[in-house]
């Protein structure tokens, strides 16, 4: 209310300022005061009938065509009320609004008071269409999110029954040859999938966390290969509680392991780094590869799906980067570094 009549003062003074040089400069003011006050009393009937029309925002034409009548039923209540204002300001007596004069000053300036009537109706569709315009932006930022994460979840979901499957081989393979091995993978099987479960919700969780996820894949892991299988973590103290994406680092081992470790008669170490470099988190994970066998044309289906996931969740700034040399085969994950609250 205060808004609207600083705007139609501002609106008289602005309006008046070119002949306020004149002696009477009072009335002169008092004069265009009246004209846009009587604007500022007509405006919410002008947006009220427009509201009121059943159009849809896109039919502007119709909108337009529907208010030519009405543009001229409010210009000539304007000039009512105009010259009603200046006699309450003394400009001119009561006794105009009964006399001969009445009409002709009321046509006096009805062109230009009807050209103000449509820039009125212009202003306020300018505004409709910029609301309608940052509401469609806000959907499509909600949209843009909300499919982002369900495609995060999806990958999840991809990825948690491929490792899953390939546990419940490996425990398939000792239930005959060892049932009391096959019982203590079991129980570290429980563990991982209790973990998942409680990491089901959020989309990052801190290294450590992740590393004690991991834990409990390697156990299940070493119990199968034995000795052939050693896994060395060199994960400096300043990235331990910085935030991943869940289930980010197991698939790179579960690679390691299978497609590694496991081709080796004399088996190899695993080794798991994560370090910060300026803004990004590097998480390493190598092993050792047979120089004869053959380098791979294409990264397995984990690899796949933590290169799908980084990049959905950070874009250009989250990346798989794999290195297969004669020797050693190398995958580095790089993302943007964040700690969790407290981590100090």
């Amino acid at each position: 209310m205060i808004a609207a009549i600083f705007l139609w003062s501002a609106l008289g003074v602005l309006f008046a300022l070119p002949s306020l040089s004149s002696g009477n400069w009072r009335r002169v003011l008092l004069a265009s005061l009246a004209q846009w006050w009587s604007w500022g009393l007509l405006t919410p009937l002008i947006f009220w009938i427009d509201a009121q029309l059943p159009f849809k925002e896109n039919q502007l034409l119709r909108r337009v065509l529907a208010h030519l009548p009405v543009s001229m039923i409010v210009t000539i209540l304007y000039g009512c009320v105009a010259l009603s204002m200046g006699a309450l300001f003394g400009l001119q007596a009561w006794s105009v609004m009964a006399s001969s004069r009445f009409l002709a000053m009321l046509l006096q300036g009805l062109l230009w008071s009807w050209l103000v009537y449509w820039v009125i109706f212009g202003v306020q569709q300018t505004f409709r269409y910029y609301q309608h315009y940052l509401a469609s932006e806000l959907r499509v930022a909600r949209m843009e999110r909300s499919f982002s994460e369900a495609r995060l979840h999806a990958l999840r979901m991809q990825l948690d029954p491929h490792f899953l499957f390939n546990a419940l081989n490996t425990i398939s393979a000792q239930v005959e040859r060892d049932p009391r091995l096959a019982r203590t993978m079991i129980e570290h099987l429980g563990d991982l999938l209790r973990l998942s479960l409680d990491a089901r919700d959020r989309q990052e969780i801190p290294l450590a966390e992740e590393l004690a996820f991991l834990d409990h894949y390697v156990a299940i892991q070493k119990i199968r290969f034995g000795e052939t299988l050693r896994i060395e973590i060199q994960v400096d103290s300043e990235v331990k509680y910085a935030l991943v994406p869940c289930l980010i680092v197991q698939p790179l081992v579960e690679n390691a392991v299978l497609h590694g470790i496991a081709h080796l008669l004399e088996g190899g170490t695993v080794t798991i780094g994560a370090e910060r470099d300026g803004a990004a988190l590097l998480i390493r994970v190598s092993n050792p590869s047979d120089p004869g066998r053959p380098r791979r044309k294409r990264a397995g289906l984990g690899l796949l799906l933590v290169r799908q996931r980084l990049q959905s969740e950070y874009g250009a700034a989250g990346q798989l980067r794999i290195r297969d040399e004669q020797e050693e085969f190398v995958a580095e994950v790089s993302l943007p570094f964040a700690a969790t609250e407290g981590a100090a």
